[in-house]
């Protein structure tokens, strides 16, 4: 089976609209929108479709320096250097929830795989877990010594990952909330962390200029890419796994071919440094921002047969692979006898029809829950201000009253 291969990356689209420098960007689950954060204290959605118009979302109070789409895409949530998280409909009415999360600047949120937990890291040097029904607190990761940049959960949500300005990347037992390990191997802050697709390996992302890849079960360094001339900010997996694309101070996006241990392509788009980056979740785009104010999407240009066969291969491999060498050969196993193609194919294509109609009846009924979860946390939050407001004349009345009965 042939692994995927790269033509090259071409830009798609251009986004302007914000006013200060892009801090996160995160593309929903059907590619139809696109969420940014800026520095500029405002969280934009914009729609991939042609001639659609774009929402600008004002709420928090400063800089929002992360955003991230639920699973079913039809939430987005925000941290803000205000201290907060927000949790916004992605619509034209853009109605959110807002909960103080911590006592500094929030760096980084994230949903967990299902959609249930939220995690968020901040400058006041911990980690959090939250509930998305209702923003209730969970629990806090409190080991780190410095500003914690970044927090990710693992695909299967057993583990988080912790990047922080003391150096160190730290890896946590969701369950029993303990650090497990410590990888101190980065020669400066660790602005970005993130799980491989397969949830065996970790990326990290510092301000000594490297991208270091690290195996979680034997807690080994796998990989050292020294590509970048400047601080890299922000990386991101291709969903294959096979790909890893890193944005950097000095203004350009990388695309490391993490199969062969090498740098695939150097792209320049944006002028001045390269803020964020992430891939959408199917591969086929990426979507990038900078210092510049700018937005840009990218096709990634992933031979489609090919990529079938790389999903192929993850979804049913039993033995996920022990580093990132090993899933070459995984990728090489011989394909199946002619004859049996055209039967193979038709199978398959209505495996995949099945698939997919059930995987969007899901989806779907996932996105009106999360709908009706926000709706009842907005109402709870109207409903807190009318008995406070109501509260408040009571307490004004029987004031009046006392002041004529004297």
């Amino acid at each position: 089976m042939a692994a995927a291969c790269l033509e090259d990356p071409s830009l798609e689209k251009h986004f302007k609209g914000h006013r200060d420098a892009i801090t996160s960007v995160d593309f929903s689950l059907n590619k139809k929108q696109l969420a940014s954060g800026s520095m500029d204290s405002c969280l934009m959605i914009w729609s991939m479709r042609p001639q659609m118009r774009a929402y600008r979302f004002v709420g928090h109070k400063d800089a929002v320096m992360c955003v991230q789409f639920s699973p079913s895409g039809h939430l987005v949530a925000s941290g803000s250097r205000d201290k907060t998280v927000r949790l916004w409909v992605p619509n034209v009415k853009g109605e959110s929830t807002v909960f103080k999360a911590h006592t500094a600047t929030v760096r980084s949120v994230q949903f967990s795989s299902d959609g249930q937990s939220l995690v968020t890291a901040s400058d006041d040097k911990t980690v959090k877990v939250w509930t998305v029904h209702r923003q209730k607190f969970l629990f806090s990761l409190s080991q780190h010594i410095n500003w914690v940049r970044c927090a990710k959960f693992s695909p299967d949500g057993r583990l988080i990952a912790s990047a922080s300005d003391d150096k160190t990347i730290k890896l946590w037992d969701k369950t029993s909330r303990e650090c497990i390990h410590s990888f101190c191997e980065h020669g400066g802050f660790v602005n970005h962390v993130d799980f491989h697709p397969s949830g065996t390996c970790i990326a990290a992302a510092g301000t000594d200029n490297t991208v270091k890849v690290w195996d979680v079960r034997m807690n080994r360094l796998l990989q050292h890419y020294q590509v970048h001339s400047a601080v890299v900010n922000c990386l991101s997996f291709h969903p294959s796994g096979n790909y890893l694309i890193t944005a950097s101070n000095d203004s350009t996006l990388k695309i490391l071919d993490l199969l062969e241990g090498r740098l695939l392509y150097t792209l320049h788009g944006h002028q001045g440094p390269a803020t964020c980056v992430a891939f959408s979740r199917t591969g086929d785009f990426f979507a990038s921002g900078g210092s510049d104010e700018q937005v840009m999407v990218w096709k990634t240009n992933v031979d489609a047969a090919d990529y079938g066969d790389v999903l192929k291969t993850q979804k049913y491999a039993t033995n996920v692979t022990g580093t990132l060498h090993n899933l070459q050969s995984e990728m090489d196993c011989g394909d199946p006898p002619k004859k049996n193609k055209t039967q193979e194919s038709a199978r398959n294509q209505h495996q995949q029809e099945e698939e997919t109609s059930l995987a969007d009846t899901l989806e779907h009924i996932v996105g009106q829950l999360d709908v009706l979860t926000q709706t009842v946390s907005i109402l709870e939050q109207r409903l807190t201000l009318t008995e406070d407001k109501l509260k408040e004349c009571l307490e004004n009345q029987q004031k009046l009253m006392h002041s004529k009965g004297n």
